[in-house]
C-alpha cells in the first residue's frame, strides 16, 4: 500500500529533520494570529513576526549549532548579527511561502499525510510503521501527533513549492560542455624562482630605520591590557547536586507512562487487494466486488491457498509477490477499516471481505505479538535520570533570574551568590583583552564585559552572561594591568629582521621583473628553470594569483611568460610551453554531472528570485534591532 511513499526519500528526509532538531516552522495559526507581546521584528503582509517567535527560532538555531559542533562553538558566532539576520530571513521566508500556499489553495490530503508518515524509517520497526515508536519519538521532542501532523502538512506544502521551482532550473548542455572543457584544460609550465632570502645579504638598512619604524608603528608593539578574574558558574551540574528524585515519583512516572517502556500489540497479516477508488462509479465497484467475492469463495473451500491466490490475484504490488504478507504492524499503521478487521480476527483466520479507500481486501492474520511492558526495575535508572534532568531544567529556569539579579544587586562580591546556590568561586590566570574564553567557558561577550570600565574601575561584578546551554557565568576582576608598549630594545631585533625581509622582497621582485622583460624581448637570460610539469585549471596546484596568471596568459605564441609575486615575499617567472585543450564527446558522462550541478545552482538562484518576488508582493518590513552586547 505504501510502496510509492516509502520510496520518496526526499519527503522522508524532511520528516527526519523535523524530529532530529527542534521544529523550525510554527503551526499555521501562529502565522495568522498575533502572539504574545515583546515587540515585532518584522511584518509580512500586515501580520507581525513577534520578538518572542524570533527569540525561540534563534535559540533553536543556536542549540542546533551547539549540537552539531559538540558544544565547541564560538560564542561570537551565536550572538553575531549574521546569525540573527539569517534566522529572521528564514522566518520571513517561511511566512511568505505559507501565504503563497494559502493564496493558491494548496492542500495535503489526510491520506497523503498518513502515507508520508508511515513511510519514514524513523517510525518503523522491522520495516513496518509502529504507532508506539511514532508517539514515543514525538513525546521525546515535546510534540503531540496532532501538532506534529499540522506542522508536517504545512512543511509538505512548502516543499511542494520549492520542488516546483527547483524542477524548473535548466542548464544548457553546450554551456556545461564549454565550462568542463575549460576546467580540464592543461598547461605545461616551468618556473624560474627568485626567493627573497637570496638577496638578504645585499640589504643595507639606513641608520635609525628600526627606531623610526618603532615610533611610527607603536600600536604594533603594545602588550594588550590583561587581568585575572574570579567567577562563578550556574549550570545544570551545579544544580543537580541538590536535586533528589523520590521512589514514589519514579513509580508514579512508570505507571503513567507504561507505553514508553513496552511494546503495544502488533499483528502480522497477509491480504489480497482488488483496487477500486472510493469514488469509483457503481459498475467499477460491482466488477471489483465480483472479483473479490470469487476469490473469497475459493478461500472458503481451501484457506491454505491464500498465498498462491495473493500472488496470482492481489493488486497490491508491494505485497503480492510475498503472498500478500504485510509483516507486523501496530494500531494506526493502516487505514481504519483495514485495522479494525485485522485486530478483530483470530490468528490463522481468513476474514470476510473488507472495503477501504484502496479497494476490497481479504485479510488473514498470521501472527500476533501481545502487548508487553518492561519490568519496573529494568527501567528504574532510566526514569530516575529523566526525572532528574527534568527537575534540574525546571530548577534552572526558576533560579536563573534570581542568580542574575543577585550578581547585579550585590555587585561588590560574588560570595553572596556563591553561598546562596552552593557554587565554587573559581580563579583564572592572566587573560588578555580580546581573548575569547574565561577558563573553559568560551564567551567573548563575557571577556568583553570583564574589561569594561564599570567592572575594572568600579570593581563590580559583570552581569550574568550565558556561556552555553543552561549555563550562566558572572565574574569580577582580581588584578588588572593596563596596555603597555614593549621597550624598543626588546623588539629591535624583530624590527630589523622584518625590514630586511621587506627590502629583500623588493629586490627579488625587481630582479624577477627584469628577467621577465628580457624574455618577452626574445632574449635568453640565465637561470635554473624547474623541470616541466602540468597544471589543470580545475585542480589548482599553485597559489590563487599564480594560477590566475598562468591560465590568463595569452598563448597564441609559445613559449609564453608571466611573473607573479608569491606569498613568502619572493617572485616567480612561469614559462608556458604547451597547452592541451581536451575535445569532449557529447555523450561524455562528466558533462551530465556538470549539467546537474549547474542546474542546482540555477535552481537556487531562481528560488532566491522567487522568494524576493514574494517578499515584495507581501510587503515585508524588517524591524530587527542590532544586538549590542552589554558592557
Amino acid at each position: 500500500m505504501f510502496e510509492a511513499v516509502r520510496n520518496n526519500k526526499r519527503v522522508a528526509q524532511v520528516i527526519l529533520a523535523l524530529l532530529i532538531v527542534p521544529f523550525a516552522f510554527f503551526g499555521l495559526d501562529a502565522y495568522f494570529q498575533d502572539g504574545p507581546g515583546g515587540g515585532d521584528v518584522a511584518v509580512v503582509d500586515g501580520t507581525p513576526i513577534r520578538a518572542v517567535e524570533f527569540d525561540q527560532a534563534l535559540r533553536e538555531r543556536q542549540d542546533r549549532l551547539r549540537s552539531t559542533m559538540d558544544g565547541q562553538v564560538d560564542r561570537a558566532l551565536l550572538e553575531s548579527e549574521v546569525l540573527r539576520r539569517s534566522v529572521l530571513d528564514n522566518l520571513v521566508n517561511q511566512r511568505v511561502l505559507v501565504r503563497y500556499s494559502a493564496d493558491n489553495h494548496m492542500v495535503v490530503s489526510p491520506q497523503e499525510l498518513q502515507d508520508t508518515i508511515a513511510a519514514v524509517e524513523a517510525f518503523q520497526e522491522n520495516g513496518r510503521f509502529s504507532l508506539q515508536r511514532y508517539e514515543s519519538l514525538l513525546r521525546a521532542q515535546g510534540m503531540t501527533p496532532a501538532g506534529f501532523e499540522a506542522r508536517l502538512a504545512q512543511d509538505v506544502r512548502i516543499q511542494q513549492i520549492t520542488a516546483s521551482v527547483a524542477e524548473a532550473g535548466f542548464a544548457p548542455k553546450a554551456s556545461a560542455k564549454r565550462f568542463l572543457a575549460a576546467q580540464l584544460e592543461e598547461r605545461e609550465i616551468r618556473e624560474l624562482r627568485f626567493p627573497a632570502n637570496r638577496y638578504l645579504a645585499e640589504v643595507k638598512l639606513a641608520d635609525g630605520a628600526a627606531q623610526r619604524y618603532y615610533e611610527a608603528n607603536g600600536a604594533r608593539f603594545e602588550r594588550p591590557a590583561r587581568l585575572k578574574a574570579e567567577y562563578v558558574v550556574l549550570d545544570e551540574a551545579a544544580l543537580g547536586k541538590s536535586v533528589k528524585v523520590s521512589d514514589e515519583e519514579v513509580k508514579a512516572y512508570y505507571d503513567a507512562n507504561q507505553s514508553r517502556y513496552g511494546q503495544a500489540e502488533e499483528r502480522r497479516a497477509s491480504h489480497i487487494l482488488i483496487q477500486v477508488d472510493a469514488d469509483a462509479p457503481e459498475d467499477a465497484v460491482a466488477k471489483a466486488r465480483a472479483t473479490i467475492d470469487d476469490i473469497a469463495s475459493r478461500l472458503a473451500k481451501d484457506p491454505k491457498q491464500f498465498g498462491e491466490l495473493a500472488k496470482a490475484s492481489s493488486q497490491d504490488p508491494g505485497s503480492a509477490s510475498r503472498g500478500g504478507d504485510l509483516g507486523f504492524f501496530g494500531r494506526g499503521a493502516m487505514v481504519k477499516a483495514f485495522e479494525d478487521a485485522a485486530f478483530s480476527q483470530n490468528k490463522g483466520e481468513v476474514g470476510p471481505v473488507v472495503r477501504s479507500d484502496f479497494g476490497f481486501h481479504i485479510i488473514q492474520v498470521t501472527d500476533i505479538k501481545p502487548t508487553t511492558v518492561r519490568p519496573f526495575e529494568s527501567v528504574r535508572g532510566e526514569i530516575v535520570e529523566e526525572l532528574r534532568k527534568q527537575a534540574v531544567g525546571r530548577r534552572f529556569a526558576e533560579v536563573a533570574e534570581q542568580f542574575s539579579n543577585m550578581v547585579y544587586e550585590q555587585s561588590d562580591s560574588l560570595k553572596p551568590v556563591a553561598d546562596q546556590f552552593g557554587l565554587e568561586i573559581r580563579s583564572s590566570d592572566w587573560i588578555n583583552r580580546g581573548a575569547e574564553a574565561l577558563g573553559s567557558y568560551r564567551s567573548p561577550r563575557l571577556v568583553e564585559a570583564l574589561f569594561s570600565d564599570d567592572v575594572v574601575k568600579n570593581a563590580r561584578n559583570t552581569e550574568a552572561v550565558e556561556a552555553g546551554a543552561n549555563t550562566l557565568v558572572a565574574a569580577r576582576v582580581q588584578s588588572f594591568e593596563a596596555a603597555q608598549r614593549l621597550p624598543f630594545d626588546d623588539v629591535k631585533a624583530q624590527i630589523d629582521q622584518q625590514l630586511r625581509n621587506e627590502e629583500a622582497a623588493k629586490l627579488a621582485a625587481e630582479r624577477g621583473a627584469a628577467v621577465l622583460a628580457a624574455l618577452e624581448k626574445g632574449e635568453s637570460p640565465s637561470g635554473d628553470w624547474t623541470p616541466s610539469r602540468k597544471l589543470q585549471r580545475g585542480a589548482p596546484a599553485l597559489p590563487g594569483p599564480a594560477m590566475q596568471a598562468v591560465f590568463s596568459a595569452p598563448t597564441g605564441k609559445l613559449p609564453a611568460h608571466v611573473g607573479v609575486n608569491v606569498p613568502d615575499g619572493g617572485y616567480v617567472v612561469y614559462r608556458i610551453d604547451a597547452v592541451n585543450r581536451p575535445q569532449l564527446a557529447d555523450d561524455d558522462p562528466r558533462i551530465a554531472a556538470v549539467v546537474s550541478q549547474y542546474g542546482r545552482l540555477v535552481s537556487e538562484r531562481d528560488f532566491g528570485a522567487f522568494l524576493n518576488q514574494l517578499r515584495e508582493r507581501y510587503k515585508v518590513q524588517l524591524k530587527l534591532v542590532e544586538n549590542k552586547p552589554a558592557q
